[in-house]
């Protein structure tokens, strides 16, 4: 059973995000807020669950959290600063959009640049741990698929709508055939990448 609260009585926001290991497309990051006493035997570490099992409680998670919100950091962007500074990124602009101002931020992982003046406590796979971290998990993961499936439609060849932009067989094959699109991320090392098998 995932956790409530860290601190009780405090409002505390979940942080996580989705895409770092992508070849294409925005990393995405979620912060939400539960209300106290939240409870949902199924939500868990995202990557743990369905793909309908995710949109299931992404519906949920939307209408029953106090707060929540989801926002981008682009593949352009992601090549200016690199991928961790793009994930830290897309959690303060999460953070921005919150309708609320957390007393408490719980983040999933062991590294995060502090925003504004809210304490804060990372927390290696704390998705797995946290309900707050694992609901900010699941938004952010069915956010980025969305995104990758409305752009799949502009490169059907890349087969984003599998595999999400990440570096699977099909995506990697792609790129040796067709080249990179502007939706790809120029600064990881894709000639490596593409030689390893899985």
């Amino acid at each position: 059973m995932l956790k409530t609260h860290h601190t009780k009585g405090m409002l505390e926001a979940g942080l996580d995000e989705a895409g770092r290991g992508c070849f294409a497309g925005p990393v995405c990051a979620a912060a939400v807020i539960l209300p106290e006493g939240f409870r949902n035997e199924l939500l868990n570490d995202s990557k743990q669950l369905s793909e309908r099992q995710r949109n299931l409680l992404r519906t949920e998670i939307e209408e029953q959290a106090l707060a929540w919100a989801v926002a981008l950091v682009s593949n352009e962007e992601i090549d200016e600063i690199n991928i961790l500074n793009a994930s830290f990124l897309a959690m303060h602009r999460a953070l921005e959009k919150l309708g609320k101002v957390p007393e408490l931020l719980l983040i999933d992982g062991n590294r995060f640049n502090a925003y504004k003046d809210i304490p804060h406590k990372c927390i290696v796979k704390g998705d797995g741990i946290y309900l707050s971290i694992a609901a900010a998990s699941i938004l952010a993961k069915t956010h980025r698929d969305e995104y990758m499936l409305n752009i799949h439609s502009q490169y059907p060849a890349y087969k984003w709508a599998s595999n999400k932009g990440y570096p699977t067989r099909d995506h990697k094959d792609a790129i040796n055939q067709h080249g990179i699109t502007p939706y790809h991320r120029t600064s990881f090392n894709m000639n490596e990448q593409l030689k390893m098998d899985f």
